[in-house]
Protein backbone atom coordinates (compact mmCIF):
# COMPACT_ATOMS: atom_id res chain seq x y z
CA UNK A 1 0.00 0.00 0.00
CA UNK A 2 1.37 3.39 -1.02
CA UNK A 3 1.48 6.05 1.69
CA UNK A 4 1.32 9.68 0.64
CA UNK A 5 0.08 13.01 1.99
CA UNK A 6 -3.50 14.14 1.49
CA UNK A 7 -4.03 15.29 -2.12
CA UNK A 8 -5.94 18.36 -0.92
CA UNK A 9 -2.90 20.08 0.60
CA UNK A 10 -1.97 23.50 -0.78
CA UNK A 11 1.56 22.45 -1.70
CA UNK A 12 3.46 19.63 -3.39
CA UNK A 13 6.13 17.55 -1.66
CA UNK A 14 9.32 16.85 -3.70
CA UNK A 15 9.33 13.18 -2.73
CA UNK A 16 12.05 11.95 -5.10
CA UNK A 17 14.39 14.76 -4.02
CA UNK A 18 13.86 13.95 -0.33
CA UNK A 19 14.60 10.28 -0.89
CA UNK A 20 17.74 11.20 -2.84
CA UNK A 21 18.90 13.46 0.02
CA UNK A 22 18.21 10.74 2.56
CA UNK A 23 20.24 8.16 0.63
CA UNK A 24 23.12 10.58 0.06
CA UNK A 25 23.34 11.30 3.76
CA UNK A 26 22.86 7.66 4.75
CA UNK A 27 25.83 6.62 2.61
CA UNK A 28 28.11 9.23 4.21
CA UNK A 29 27.46 9.24 7.98
CA UNK A 30 29.48 11.21 10.50
CA UNK A 31 29.67 10.73 14.26
CA UNK A 32 28.63 13.22 16.94
CA UNK A 33 30.61 16.48 16.99
CA UNK A 34 32.30 15.40 13.73
CA UNK A 35 29.54 16.33 11.26
CA UNK A 36 31.89 18.52 9.22
CA UNK A 37 30.90 17.41 5.72
CA UNK A 38 27.25 16.88 6.62
CA UNK A 39 26.80 20.37 8.04
CA UNK A 40 28.53 21.95 5.04
CA UNK A 41 26.32 19.94 2.67
CA UNK A 42 23.19 21.08 4.53
CA UNK A 43 24.32 24.71 4.57
CA UNK A 44 25.08 24.65 0.84
CA UNK A 45 21.62 23.24 0.08
CA UNK A 46 19.89 25.84 2.24
CA UNK A 47 21.81 28.68 0.64
CA UNK A 48 20.88 27.29 -2.76
CA UNK A 49 17.24 27.67 -1.72
CA UNK A 50 17.84 31.33 -0.85
CA UNK A 51 17.71 30.68 2.89
CA UNK A 52 19.98 32.73 5.16
CA UNK A 53 22.31 30.51 7.21
CA UNK A 54 24.55 30.75 10.25
CA UNK A 55 26.72 28.41 12.34
CA UNK A 56 25.97 28.48 16.09
CA UNK A 57 28.65 25.79 16.54
CA UNK A 58 31.23 24.37 14.12
CA UNK A 59 29.01 21.47 12.96
CA UNK A 60 25.46 22.80 13.38
CA UNK A 61 23.45 25.00 11.01
CA UNK A 62 20.61 27.48 11.39
CA UNK A 63 18.54 28.51 8.38
CA UNK A 64 16.21 31.50 8.62
CA UNK A 65 13.35 32.02 6.15
CA UNK A 66 10.94 34.95 6.34
CA UNK A 67 7.43 34.69 4.98
CA UNK A 68 6.18 37.31 2.54
CA UNK A 69 2.48 36.65 3.05
CA UNK A 70 -0.03 37.45 5.76
CA UNK A 71 0.21 35.80 9.16
CA UNK A 72 1.42 36.15 12.76
CA UNK A 73 4.82 37.75 13.32
CA UNK A 74 6.12 34.70 15.14
CA UNK A 75 9.29 32.66 14.75
CA UNK A 76 8.71 28.89 14.64
CA UNK A 77 11.59 26.41 14.69
CA UNK A 78 11.88 23.02 13.04
CA UNK A 79 14.68 20.78 14.30
CA UNK A 80 16.49 17.87 12.65
CA UNK A 81 19.51 16.04 14.07
CA UNK A 82 22.39 15.05 11.78
CA UNK A 83 24.80 12.72 13.60
CA UNK A 84 25.22 8.97 13.14
CA UNK A 85 26.06 6.11 15.50
CA UNK A 86 29.14 3.88 15.91
CA UNK A 87 27.28 0.90 14.42
CA UNK A 88 28.34 -1.41 11.59
CA UNK A 89 25.51 -1.39 9.06
CA UNK A 90 23.85 -4.68 8.08
CA UNK A 91 20.87 -3.51 6.00
CA UNK A 92 22.32 -4.59 2.66
CA UNK A 93 20.94 -1.49 0.95
CA UNK A 94 22.63 -0.17 -2.19
CA UNK A 95 23.05 3.15 -0.35
CA UNK A 96 24.52 1.56 2.79
CA UNK A 97 27.13 3.41 4.79
CA UNK A 98 30.48 3.82 3.06
CA UNK A 99 32.15 4.48 6.44
CA UNK A 100 33.28 1.40 8.31
CA UNK A 101 31.68 1.12 11.74
CA UNK A 102 29.44 4.19 11.35
CA UNK A 103 25.75 4.14 10.43
CA UNK A 104 22.62 6.26 10.50
CA UNK A 105 20.93 3.68 12.72
CA UNK A 106 18.63 6.20 14.43
CA UNK A 107 17.00 7.80 11.42
CA UNK A 108 18.78 11.14 11.58
CA UNK A 109 19.34 10.91 7.82
CA UNK A 110 15.56 10.84 7.38
CA UNK A 111 15.05 13.74 9.80
CA UNK A 112 17.51 15.91 7.91
CA UNK A 113 16.12 14.96 4.50
CA UNK A 114 12.53 15.68 5.56
CA UNK A 115 13.49 19.06 6.99
CA UNK A 116 15.42 19.94 3.84
CA UNK A 117 12.25 19.02 1.96
CA UNK A 118 10.22 21.35 4.17
CA UNK A 119 12.78 24.10 3.61
CA UNK A 120 12.51 23.66 -0.15
CA UNK A 121 8.69 23.74 -0.16
CA UNK A 122 8.48 26.75 2.15
CA UNK A 123 11.21 28.69 0.33
CA UNK A 124 9.17 28.32 -2.87
CA UNK A 125 5.92 29.34 -1.17
CA UNK A 126 6.81 32.24 1.12
CA UNK A 127 3.61 34.00 0.07
CA UNK A 128 1.59 31.38 1.99
CA UNK A 129 2.78 32.49 5.43
CA UNK A 130 4.02 35.41 7.50
CA UNK A 131 6.52 35.48 10.34
CA UNK A 132 9.73 33.47 10.30
CA UNK A 133 10.74 29.82 10.08
CA UNK A 134 14.03 28.78 11.69
CA UNK A 135 15.45 25.48 10.47
CA UNK A 136 17.60 24.00 13.24
CA UNK A 137 20.03 21.36 11.97
CA UNK A 138 21.54 20.01 15.15
CA UNK A 139 24.77 18.13 15.69
CA UNK A 140 25.59 15.48 18.31
CA UNK A 141 22.21 14.30 19.56
CA UNK A 142 23.65 10.86 20.28
CA UNK A 143 26.51 11.79 22.60
CA UNK A 144 26.33 13.46 26.00
CA UNK A 145 26.43 16.31 26.80
CA UNK A 146 24.61 16.68 23.48
CA UNK A 147 24.60 19.24 20.72
CA UNK A 148 21.31 20.84 21.78
CA UNK A 149 22.82 22.19 25.01
CA UNK A 150 25.71 23.62 23.00
CA UNK A 151 23.34 25.32 20.58
CA UNK A 152 21.27 26.77 23.43
CA UNK A 153 24.41 28.25 24.98
CA UNK A 154 25.28 29.71 21.56
CA UNK A 155 21.92 31.50 21.44
CA UNK A 156 20.18 29.33 18.84
CA UNK A 157 16.82 29.50 20.66
CA UNK A 158 16.78 33.27 21.06
CA UNK A 159 13.70 34.82 19.48
CA UNK A 160 11.89 31.54 18.85
CA UNK A 161 8.23 31.24 19.87
CA UNK A 162 8.15 27.45 19.57
CA UNK A 163 9.99 24.49 18.09
CA UNK A 164 8.99 21.09 16.66
CA UNK A 165 10.97 17.92 15.99
CA UNK A 166 10.07 14.72 14.12
CA UNK A 167 11.56 11.31 14.90
CA UNK A 168 11.02 8.17 12.82
CA UNK A 169 10.28 5.07 14.85
CA UNK A 170 9.31 1.44 14.40
CA UNK A 171 5.55 2.02 13.87
CA UNK A 172 3.07 1.69 10.98
CA UNK A 173 4.43 3.67 8.06
CA UNK A 174 3.16 7.22 7.74
CA UNK A 175 1.37 7.29 11.09
CA UNK A 176 1.89 10.19 13.48
CA UNK A 177 1.88 10.13 17.27
CA UNK A 178 2.08 13.15 19.55
CA UNK A 179 1.11 13.69 23.16
CA UNK A 180 0.96 16.72 25.46
CA UNK A 181 3.10 16.74 28.59
CA UNK A 182 5.95 14.26 29.19
CA UNK A 183 6.89 12.59 25.91
CA UNK A 184 10.23 10.88 26.69
CA UNK A 185 12.23 9.57 29.60
CA UNK A 186 15.22 11.15 31.31
CA UNK A 187 18.54 9.66 30.24
CA UNK A 188 21.55 9.72 32.50
CA UNK A 189 24.44 7.48 33.42
CA UNK A 190 28.16 7.39 32.99
CA UNK A 191 31.14 5.27 33.96
CA UNK A 192 32.08 3.29 37.05
CA UNK A 193 35.80 2.58 37.29
CA UNK A 194 36.78 -0.19 39.69
CA UNK A 195 40.42 -0.13 40.78
CA UNK A 196 42.04 -3.30 42.05
CA UNK A 197 45.53 -4.72 41.89
CA UNK A 198 46.89 -6.46 38.84
CA UNK A 199 48.78 -9.71 38.74
CA UNK A 200 49.81 -12.58 36.54
CA UNK A 201 46.79 -14.69 35.69
CA UNK A 202 48.43 -17.73 37.31
CA UNK A 203 48.82 -15.91 40.63
CA UNK A 204 45.33 -14.59 41.47
CA UNK A 205 46.14 -14.65 45.20
CA UNK A 206 48.37 -11.62 44.62
CA UNK A 207 45.60 -9.59 43.00
CA UNK A 208 42.44 -7.70 43.69
CA UNK A 209 40.69 -8.71 40.50
CA UNK A 210 38.65 -5.77 39.13
CA UNK A 211 37.08 -7.98 36.46
CA UNK A 212 35.62 -10.26 39.11
CA UNK A 213 34.42 -7.26 41.12
CA UNK A 214 32.90 -5.68 38.01
CA UNK A 215 31.03 -8.88 37.26
CA UNK A 216 29.50 -8.83 40.74
CA UNK A 217 28.59 -5.16 40.33
CA UNK A 218 26.85 -5.81 37.00
CA UNK A 219 24.76 -8.56 38.56
CA UNK A 220 23.96 -6.30 41.50
CA UNK A 221 22.94 -3.36 39.32
CA UNK A 222 20.39 -5.55 37.61
CA UNK A 223 18.60 -6.09 40.93
CA UNK A 224 17.95 -2.42 41.68
CA UNK A 225 14.83 -2.06 39.54
CA UNK A 226 13.32 -5.31 40.78
CA UNK A 227 14.06 -4.75 44.48
CA UNK A 228 14.36 -0.99 45.12
CA UNK A 229 11.77 0.56 42.79
CA UNK A 230 7.98 0.71 43.07
CA UNK A 231 6.70 -1.71 40.38
CA UNK A 232 4.31 0.97 39.11
CA UNK A 233 7.24 3.28 38.28
CA UNK A 234 9.34 3.28 35.11
CA UNK A 235 13.09 2.79 35.48
CA UNK A 236 15.84 1.18 33.42
CA UNK A 237 19.39 0.63 34.69
CA UNK A 238 21.46 -0.89 31.92
CA UNK A 239 25.15 -1.73 32.43
CA UNK A 240 25.78 -1.94 28.72
CA UNK A 241 29.57 -2.27 28.57
CA UNK A 242 32.60 -3.52 30.47
CA UNK A 243 36.15 -2.62 29.48
CA UNK A 244 39.06 -4.39 31.17
CA UNK A 245 42.35 -6.02 30.37
CA UNK A 246 44.20 -6.82 27.17
CA UNK A 247 45.21 -10.46 27.63
CA UNK A 248 43.54 -13.54 29.15
CA UNK A 249 46.56 -14.44 31.29
CA UNK A 250 46.76 -11.01 32.96
CA UNK A 251 44.65 -9.68 35.81
CA UNK A 252 44.38 -5.94 35.08
CA UNK A 253 44.52 -3.07 37.55
CA UNK A 254 41.11 -1.66 36.67
CA UNK A 255 37.79 -2.30 34.97
CA UNK A 256 35.24 0.22 33.71
CA UNK A 257 31.48 -0.30 33.51
CA UNK A 258 29.33 1.95 31.32
CA UNK A 259 25.82 2.43 32.72
CA UNK A 260 22.69 3.96 31.20
CA UNK A 261 19.86 5.12 33.48
CA UNK A 262 16.31 5.97 32.34
CA UNK A 263 13.66 7.42 34.64
CA UNK A 264 10.60 9.67 34.52
CA UNK A 265 10.75 11.56 37.82
CA UNK A 266 13.45 13.45 39.72
CA UNK A 267 12.81 11.28 42.78
CA UNK A 268 13.42 8.07 40.84
CA UNK A 269 16.55 9.56 39.29
CA UNK A 270 17.95 10.29 42.76
CA UNK A 271 16.99 6.80 43.90
CA UNK A 272 18.70 5.14 40.94
CA UNK A 273 22.05 6.85 41.38
CA UNK A 274 21.97 6.50 45.17
CA UNK A 275 21.37 2.75 44.92
CA UNK A 276 24.00 2.32 42.18
CA UNK A 277 26.64 3.90 44.40
CA UNK A 278 25.52 2.16 47.60
CA UNK A 279 25.56 -1.24 45.94
CA UNK A 280 28.84 -0.68 44.09
CA UNK A 281 30.60 0.76 47.14
CA UNK A 282 29.56 -2.26 49.21
CA UNK A 283 30.73 -4.82 46.67
CA UNK A 284 34.05 -3.06 46.14
CA UNK A 285 34.64 -2.82 49.88
CA UNK A 286 33.98 -6.53 50.27
CA UNK A 287 36.70 -7.35 47.75
CA UNK A 288 39.17 -4.66 48.81
CA UNK A 289 38.80 -2.63 45.62
CA UNK A 290 38.19 1.11 45.28
CA UNK A 291 35.78 2.84 42.92
CA UNK A 292 35.42 6.14 41.07
CA UNK A 293 32.31 7.52 39.35
CA UNK A 294 32.05 9.77 36.31
CA UNK A 295 28.41 10.76 35.79
CA UNK A 296 27.41 12.74 32.71
CA UNK A 297 24.76 15.44 32.50
CA UNK A 298 21.41 13.80 31.89
CA UNK A 299 19.14 14.38 28.92
CA UNK A 300 16.06 15.80 30.58
CA UNK A 301 12.50 14.61 29.96
CA UNK A 302 10.94 16.22 26.88
CA UNK A 303 7.76 18.02 27.92
CA UNK A 304 5.48 18.76 24.97
CA UNK A 305 3.70 22.09 25.16
CA UNK A 306 -0.05 21.35 25.26
CA UNK A 307 -0.98 23.96 22.64
CA UNK A 308 1.76 22.89 20.23
CA UNK A 309 0.89 19.21 20.70
CA UNK A 310 -2.77 19.93 19.93
CA UNK A 311 -1.74 21.85 16.80
CA UNK A 312 0.61 19.05 15.74
CA UNK A 313 -2.17 16.49 16.04
CA UNK A 314 -4.57 18.68 14.05
CA UNK A 315 -1.98 19.28 11.32
CA UNK A 316 -1.10 15.58 11.22
CA UNK A 317 -4.73 14.65 10.61
CA UNK A 318 -4.84 17.05 7.66
CA UNK A 319 -1.72 15.42 6.21
CA UNK A 320 -2.10 11.74 7.07
CA UNK A 321 -5.82 11.37 7.76
CA UNK A 322 -7.83 11.11 10.97
CA UNK A 323 -7.18 7.38 11.34
CA UNK A 324 -3.41 7.78 11.09
CA UNK A 325 -2.75 10.38 13.78
CA UNK A 326 -3.30 9.90 17.50
CA UNK A 327 -2.04 10.69 20.98
CA UNK A 328 0.89 8.37 21.68
CA UNK A 329 2.46 6.89 24.79
CA UNK A 330 5.47 8.19 26.70
CA UNK A 331 8.62 6.88 25.04
CA UNK A 332 11.14 4.89 27.06
CA UNK A 333 13.81 6.55 24.94
CA UNK A 334 15.35 9.95 25.57
CA UNK A 335 16.19 13.02 23.51
CA UNK A 336 18.36 16.07 23.95
CA UNK A 337 15.60 17.99 22.17
CA UNK A 338 14.61 18.54 25.81
CA UNK A 339 17.30 21.24 25.99
CA UNK A 340 15.43 23.20 23.32
CA UNK A 341 12.00 22.52 24.83
CA UNK A 342 13.24 23.77 28.20
CA UNK A 343 14.02 27.13 26.58
CA UNK A 344 10.95 27.67 24.39
CA UNK A 345 7.65 25.76 23.97
CA UNK A 346 8.46 22.52 22.18
CA UNK A 347 6.76 19.50 20.66
CA UNK A 348 8.35 16.14 19.84
CA UNK A 349 6.46 14.09 17.23
CA UNK A 350 6.78 10.39 16.33
CA UNK A 351 6.53 9.39 12.66
CA UNK A 352 6.03 5.75 11.74
CA UNK A 353 8.69 4.42 9.39
CA UNK A 354 7.40 0.85 9.20
CA UNK A 355 6.81 -2.01 11.63
CA UNK A 356 7.34 -5.76 11.74
CA UNK A 357 4.12 -6.51 9.86
CA UNK A 358 5.33 -4.26 7.05
CA UNK A 359 8.75 -5.91 6.89
CA UNK A 360 10.61 -3.50 9.18
CA UNK A 361 11.07 -5.37 12.49
CA UNK A 362 14.27 -3.71 13.67
CA UNK A 363 14.24 -0.91 16.22
CA UNK A 364 16.42 2.19 16.12
CA UNK A 365 20.10 1.64 16.99
CA UNK A 366 20.00 -1.84 15.43
CA UNK A 367 22.48 -2.49 12.56
CA UNK A 368 19.53 -3.51 10.35
CA UNK A 369 17.29 -0.55 11.20
CA UNK A 370 15.65 0.92 8.12
CA UNK A 371 12.50 2.77 7.07
CA UNK A 372 10.04 2.54 4.23
CA UNK A 373 10.86 5.69 2.34
CA UNK A 374 7.31 6.75 1.50
CA UNK A 375 7.03 7.86 5.14
CA UNK A 376 9.36 10.76 4.29
CA UNK A 377 6.74 12.60 2.25
CA UNK A 378 4.37 12.45 5.23
CA UNK A 379 7.03 13.92 7.53
CA UNK A 380 7.90 16.74 5.18
CA UNK A 381 4.25 17.54 4.54
CA UNK A 382 3.57 17.63 8.28
CA UNK A 383 6.40 20.09 8.88
CA UNK A 384 5.14 22.36 6.10
CA UNK A 385 1.54 22.10 7.27
CA UNK A 386 2.55 23.02 10.81
CA UNK A 387 4.15 26.22 9.56
CA UNK A 388 1.13 27.11 7.43
CA UNK A 389 -1.24 26.42 10.31
CA UNK A 390 0.81 28.49 12.75
CA UNK A 391 1.98 31.30 10.48
CA UNK A 392 -0.61 31.35 7.71
CA UNK A 393 -3.16 34.11 7.05
CA UNK A 394 -6.04 32.26 8.72
CA UNK A 395 -4.16 31.83 12.00
CA UNK A 396 -5.77 33.47 15.00
CA UNK A 397 -3.35 35.58 17.03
Amino acid sequence: MEVRPNDQLSFTVPNEQIIEWRRQMHAHPELSFKEVNTSQWVEDLLQGMGIETSRPTPTSVLGVLKGTGQGPAKNIGLRADMDALPVQEETGEEFSSTVDGVMHACGHDTHTAMQLGAAKVLSENTDLFGGTVTFVFQHAEELNPGGAQEMVRAGAMEGLDGIFALHVMNAPVGTVQVRPGPATSLAGGGWITIKGQGSHGSMPQNSIDPVLVAAQVVVGLNTIVSRSVDPSHFMVINPGMIQAGQAPNVIPDSATIGVSVRTRTAEDTDLAFRRIEELTNGICAAYGASVEYEWVDAYDIVYNDAALAAQALESAKKVAGDDNAWEGEISSGSEDFSAFANEVPGCFIILGGGDAEQGFPFQIHHPKFNVREDCLAIGTALEVQLILDLLGPDTAE
